[in-house]
C-alpha cells in the first residue's frame, strides 16, 4: 500500500496521461477559531489522452461525503482508501471531479496549520504545501509537472483577512461579507499555492519602474506589529526587484508580491507564488546582529528569486529540486552582494563562512549524493533539503558563471525563462540554453559536477630557491573515498579557481599581492607555470575568490603565517576562507580541538564580520562539546568562559559584538561566579555599559542558569509572566525541558514521545532544552528509550515531526562506541525505510567523526 507516498514512475504514468485544466477549491473556515475539521469542496478538470483510463487522485483527509466524476456520483468506500481516490474508466478527452471532504487543520506546519496567539487568543492559519501536502487541503493531482489554474474561494469569519496567490478582492460586503472570490491564478504547480487566513495586520507598498506598478504587502499577527520594519522590507524587496528583472529580461511574473510573515513555521520561508511566507521570527522583538538582519535579506531574495526558477519554470520531478533551490541561493547572494546601494556587500563571505561550511559538512555524510540526485518517491525529497541541494549547488553554478562568463550565464537564463515560461523543465533544457549562449560543452561538466558525489580537497606544492623564488608550483587535487555506505565513488574533477598571494604590509595587514584564475584540470596534479620566478608570499591561498567547490589546505609556510596573523588579512573572504579550512581540519581530526581553540582565541578579537564571529562562536562551543579528549573538556571550556566574559566586557558597548559576545558567554557560562554575573545581569545587580538585557536576552539567561540548576520554576514561571507571547511560552518550554533533573528530564521526553499534542515549534524547543551537553549522565538512559522509541514514531507522526524527534533526540553528546553499536543493533533489527535510515545514519555519522576528533585531540596532548 502506498501510503502518503508517490513514485516516480506513478508521476510519470499520471503526467502522460492527464493534461490539467483547472480546479475551483472552496473552503469553509468559519470555524477556524474553535479548530478540527473544515469542509473542502474541489472541482478539476482535466483531459485523459486515452479512453477507458484509470488513474488516482490525491487527498488526505478524515473524511470524504462525495466523490462525482463526470456528473456520476461514485461509492466512497470502493473509490477512497489510503490518501487516493481511484478513477476508473475515464473517457477520453475532458473530465470533471467534485470531491467534498471534510479536511484537518494541523499544528505541525504542514497542510493548513493552525496557531493561537496567546496575546489575543485569536486564530492564525496559513498553508505550507512543499513537497506534497497541497492534499491535505483540497483534492489534487500532486506531482509538479501537471500545471493548471486555481480559483480559490474562502468562507472565514467575519473581520479576517484572506490572502493567496491571486490579488485578494475588495472586502465582501452584505450577506456574503465572509466569503472571498479570487481570480483564477496562471498556471502553477499544487505545492506553490497557498491560503494565509486570519485577522493579521498588513503593511502595503508598491513596485513602481518604467511604467511597471506591482503591488506590495507585509503581513504579520498584531502582536508583533509594533516591531515589524516594513520600510526595512520594502527595500530589500524592491532591489531585488531591480536586480532579478535585470539579470531576466523578464518581468515579475505575477499580479502582486505580499510576504508574509507566519507562526510555527518549519523552514526559514516557502515561495509560494505571490504570497510568500515566512518564519515570523525574522519580525525582530529584540535587538540582533546585523547578521541577522543580512540572513533575512537574503532570505526575502532567496524566495523572490524562486518567483521565477521555480514557480514561472518549475522542475518537471524532484530530482531537479536542486535546480530551483541552488539557482535561488546562488542569485540571491550574488544580488546581495552586486546590487547598487547594497548594506552587504561582503555576502560572498557569509556564503563562504555559512552555506559552504554546511555543504562540506553534508558532502562527508553517508548519505552524500550528487546535486541531481536520484528521487525515486516522495520520501527520497523530504529528506533531501539539504546542503547539498542548496549550498553545494549554489557553489557549483558560482563556479559555472566564472567558468563560461556572467554575460553569458544570464543570456542563456534569459532564454531558458522566455522558452519555459509557465512550463515544466529538466537539468537538458537549461544546460542547452547555456551552452548555445556560452558556446561551451557542459555535458563533461555536467558529468563531473552534477551526478557524482563527493567532495575534493586541494593543496599547493611549492619549491623555491635559496632567494625565496618559485622554482615549481603545483595544485594537488584528491578524491578521498566516499563515508561507509554512500553510493558511487569519488572522482577528481575540473576547477575553477584562483590563487591568491599574501603579504604583510607596513601596518601588519595581510594583502592581496598578486593573484592568477585558471582552470586546475581533473587530475591529480595540474602544474602552475605561470607562477615561478615569483616571489614565495606569505601565504599562498588556493582557491581564493571562493570560485569553485573543494576542501582547501595550506602548505607549511602559509599554515605557520596564518596561524599567527589569520585576524589580519585586510579583506573579509581570504579569513573566511582560513577559518573555514581550519574547521574542517578539526572535524577532519587533522586540527586539535585544543589547537582549534589557540587559533580562535589568539584571531576573532580582530575579526570585524559578525557573522563570522557568530560562526566562531558556534564552532568552538561545538568543538568544546563533541571533538575535545574528554579528561581535557573542562578545561578548554573553562578557558573559553573567561575569553567570553573578558571580551563581552571589553567590546564597545551597544555594539553587535557586543551582543554576540553576550550569548556567547551565556551559551557557556559554568562556574558559580560566572552564573553570579548572569544573574546579576537579569536583576540589574550588574551592569555592563551599553548591553541591552532586553526579552530575548533574558531568555538566553533564563535558560542556561535552568539548565545548570540556578534557575527552577518559580523563576521560569516569573519570566514567562514578563512575556506572555507565543516565543516567551517557548521560550519556556526550553527552560523547563532543560532543568538538570530527573523529573524535568521525564517530563520533557512524555511530551515529546509519548504524547503527539505539541505544535511543531513547541516541540523544537522543548527537545533543544531537553539535550544539554553538559547532562551527559543524567541524559544516558534515554539512549536506549531513544532506540526503543523512533520505529513507533516514524509510523504514526509526520514527516516534520518524526524528523525533529529522530534528528533531535538521537544520543549525539554520547561520544561513544556504545552508541554506535546500539544504532548498528537498531538498524540491523528494523530494517528501516530509506528516509528514516538515512536520518538515522547521518545522526550515527556525527558520533563516529566526534570519536576520531577526540582522539586526535588527545594525542595532542
Amino acid at each position: 500500500m502506498p501510503g502518503t507516498n508517490l513514485t516516480r514512475e506513478e508521476a510519470k504514468q499520471r503526467a502522460a496521461l492527464l493534461t490539467v485544466d483547472a480546479y475551483e477549491v472552496e473552503l469553509d473556515l468559519t470555524g477556524a477559531q474553535e479548530g478540527g475539521t473544515y469542509r473542502s469542496v474541489t472541482t478539476v478538470r482535466f483531459d485523459s489522452a486515452e479512453a477507458d483510463a484509470e488513474t488516482f487522485i490525491d487527498l488526505v483527509a478524515p473524511a470524504v461525503h462525495e466523490v462525482v466524476l463526470n456528473g456520476h456520483p461514485l461509492e466512497i468506500g470502493a473509490v477512497f482508501r489510503d490518501s487516493r481516490i481511484a478513477l476508473r474508466h475515464l473517457p477520453a478527452g475532458r473530465n470533471e471531479l467534485k470531491v467534498v471532504a471534510d479536511c484537518a487543520y494541523t499544528n505541525t506546519g504542514e497542510g493548513l496549520h493552525r496557531f493561537v496567539d496567546p496575546v489575543d487568543d485569536q486564530a492564525y492559519l496559513y498553508t505550507q504545501f512543499e513537497v506534497p501536502d497541497a492534499r491535505r487541503v483540497f483534492a489534487s493531482f500532486e506531482q509538479p509537472d501537471l500545471k493548471a489554474t486555481f480559483q480559490f474561494t474562502v468562507k472565514a469569519p467575519t473581520g479576517w483577512k484572506v490572502i493567496s496567490n491571486s490579488p485578494t478582492p475588495e472586502t465582501p460586503k452584505g450577506p456574503d461579507s465572509n466569503v472571498w472570490h479570487f481570480e483564477p491564478t496562471p498556471r502553477i504547480s499544487t505545492y506553490i499555492t497557498a491560503l494565509i487566513v486570519g485577522p493579521y495586520h498588513s503593511v502595503h507598498s508598491s513596485y513602481e519602474k518604467d511604467g511597471q506598478s506591482v503591488p506590495l504587502g507585509i503581513y504579520c499577527r498584531p502582536s508583533l506589529a509594533e516591531f515589524l520594519d516594513a520600510d526595512h522590507i520594502f527595500d530589500v524587496t524592491r532591489q531585488g526587484f531591480d536586480w532579478f528583472q535585470e539579470k531576466f529580461a523578464y518581468d515579475y511574473p505575477f499580479a502582486k508580491y505580499d510576504q508574509l510573515f507566519v507562526p510555527e513555521f518549519n523552514a526559514g520561508a516557502m515561495e509560494n507564488a505571490g504570497a510568500v511566507t515566512i518564519r515570523d521570527q525574522y519580525v525582530f522583538r529584540s535587538k540582533v546582529t546585523d547578521a541577522a538582519y543580512e540572513r533575512r535579506a537574503e532570505t526575502i531574495l532567496h524566495e523572490l528569486a524562486h518567483m521565477w526558477f521555480g514557480d514561472l519554470v518549475t522542475m518537471e520531478w524532484w530530482n531537479d529540486l536542486w535546480l530551483n533551490e541552488s539557482f535561488a541561493t546562488f542569485t540571491s547572494v550574488a544580488c546581495q552582494a552586486s546590487v547598487p546601494g547594497t548594506r552587504w556587500p561582503n555576502a560572498w563571505t557569509t556564503f563562504a563562512n555559512a552555506e559552504k561550511t554546511w555543504a562540506y559538512r553534508q558532502d562527508q555524510l553517508p548519505s552524500t549524493h550528487p546535486i541531481m540526485a536520484e528521487i525515486n518517491d516522495l520520501e527520497d525529497v523530504l529528506v533531501n533539503f539539504d546542503g547539498i541541494t542548496y549550498a553545494k549547488g549554489a557553489s557549483v553554478l558560482k563556479q559555472l558563471v566564472a567558468y563560461v562568463g556572467e554575460d553569458e550565464f544570464f543570456k542563456g537564463v534569459q532564454a531558458y525563462f522566455q522558452a519555459h515560461a509557465f512550463g515544466n523543465t529538466r537539468l537538458s533544457d537549461l544546460l542547452g540554453a547555456l551552452e548555445e549562449t556560452s558556446g561551451r560543452d557542459l555535458k563533461t561538466w555536467s558529468k563531473a559536477w552534477l551526478e557524482t558525489a563527493g567532495i575534493n580537497i586541494l593543496r599547493p606544492e611549492i619549491e623555491t630557491d635559496e632567494n625565496g623564488a618559485i622554482t615549481a608550483f603545483a595544485v594537488k587535487q584528491e578524491a578521498p573515498a566516499l563515508p561507509a555506505g554512500a553510493k558511487g565513488q569519488a572522482v577528481l574533477r575540473p576547477h575553477r579557481i584562483a590563487i591568491g598571494f599574501y603579504d604583510l604590509d607596513a601596518s601588519g595587514k595581510l594583502v592581496r599581492t598578486d593573484r592568477l584564475e585558471l582552470d586546475i584540470e581533473a587530475a591529480e596534479l595540474t602544474a602552475v607555470p605561470q607562477l615561478v620566478g615569483k616571489a614565495r608570499p606569505a601565504v599562498v591561498l588556493l582557491n581564493d575568490d571562493d570560485l569553485s567547490y573543494a576542501k582547501v589546505r595550506l602548505d607549511e609556510v602559509s599554515l605557520t603565517n596564518v596561524t599567527a596573523h589569520l585576524g589580519d588579512f585586510a579583506d573579509s573572504l581570504p579569513r573566511a576562507l582560513c577559518w573555514a579550512s581550519a574547521w574542517d581540519m578539526t572535524r577532519d581530526g587533522e586540527l586539535a580541538t585544543r589547537d582549534y581553540l589557540e587559533l580562535v582565541l589568539s584571531g576573532v578579537a580582530k575579526e570585524s564580520d559578525i557573522g563570522v564571529v557568530q560562526s566562531l562562536q558556534g564552532q568552538v562551543k561545538a568543538a568544546l562539546e563533541l571533538y575535545a579528549a574528554p579528561e581535557w573538556r573542562a578545561e578548554g571550556l573553562a578557558r573559553w568562559g573567561t575569553f567570553a566574559q573578558e571580551q563581552l566586557r571589553a567590546a564597545k558597548g551597544g555594539s553587535d559584538h557586543q551582543l554576540a559576545w553576550a550569548r556567547a558567554f551565556a551559551a557557556t557560562a559554568r562556574t558559580d561566579a560566572e552564573l553570579d554575573v548572569l544573574a546579576g545581569l537579569l536583576d540589574g545587580s550588574v551592569v555592563i555599559e551599553g548591553l541591552a538585557v532586553d526579552t530575548e536576552l533574558r531568555w538566553a539567561f533564563v535558560q542556561r542558569l535552568a539548565a545548570t540548576g540556578r534557575f527552577d520554576e518559580a523563576e521560569i514561571a516569573a519570566e514567562l509572566e514578563r512575556d506572555r507571547t507565543a516565543a516567551g511560552e517557548r521560550h519556556a518550554a526550553t527552560a523547563r525541558a532543560a532543568r538538570p533533573t530527573e523529573a524535568a528530564k521525564a517530563e520533557a521526553w512524555a511530551s515529546v514521545v509519548e504524547d503527539d499534542k505539541l505544535a511543531n515549534a513547541v516541540q523544537e524547543s522543548v527537545i533543544a532544552g531537553f539535550v544539554q551537553s553538559d547532562q551527559r549522565e543524567l541524559l544516558a538512559p534515554y539512549t536506549a528509550k531513544y532506540f526503543a522509541s523512533i520505529k513507533g514514531i516514524s509510523e504514526t507522526r509526520s514527516h516534520e515531526i518524526i524528523q525533529q524527534i529522530v534528528v533531535g533526540l538521537y544520543p549525539t553528546i554520547q561520544v561513544s562506541q556504545a552508541t554506535l553499536d546500539a544504532t548498528d543493533a537498531w538498524i540491523a533489527e528494523h530494517d528501516p525505510a530509506p528516509a528514516l535510515r538515512r536520518l538515522v545514519t547521518e545522526c550515527r555519522a556525527g558520533v563516529e567523526r566526534a570519536l576520531k576528533a577526540q582522539a586526535a585531540d588527545a594525542a595532542a596532548a
